[in-house]
């Protein structure tokens, strides 16, 4: 099962649970629902991410990309998945595990060298331009 499936399902037994009961096969209702979920979010951040503006370089690219995929998530796990609590839910009781992202976080727009991942993409970037020098060279 996808972890969005996995996700959903932990999210309706506990919030959901009339809704829940009422699912005939739970494992194949969830793992086809984190299958849709999956292919939405990344249809939706091929969508926010948009056109590559001219001149982009790598890190900005990755740092755009990064966070269309943050935002089409949050997006699709709100509609699809972290539905409103059925009336009776307790409210009070605390999740057993915090969201994957909370709602209203500013999500980063560029990776920066905070960033575990930064030194990586930056090498990255700096072999690639000196393909490109290489390769306009001949």
């Amino acid at each position: 099962m996808a972890d969005y499936g996995a996700m959903a399902q932990e999210h309706w037994a506990r919030w959901l649970p009339t809704r829940y009961s009422s699912i005939p096969n739970p494992e194949l209702f969830f793992r086809e629902l984190g299958e849709e979920v999956e292919k939405e979010i990344d249809s939706l951040a091929l969508e926010l991410e948009g056109a590559d503006p001219h001149q982009e370089s790598y890190l900005d690219r990755v740092g755009r990309m990064k966070g269309a995929r943050q935002r089409a998530e949050q997006i699709v796990l709100q509609e699809r998945v972290r539905l409103d609590p059925e009336p009776g839910a307790d409210p009070d009781e605390e999740p057993t595990a915090p969201p994957a992202t909370e709602p209203g976080l500013a999500l980063p727009l560029v990776v920066g060298p905070e960033d575990p991942e930064y030194q990586q993409i930056l090498e990255e970037e700096q072999r690639a331009q000196e393909t490109l020098r290489r390769g306009s060279d001949h």
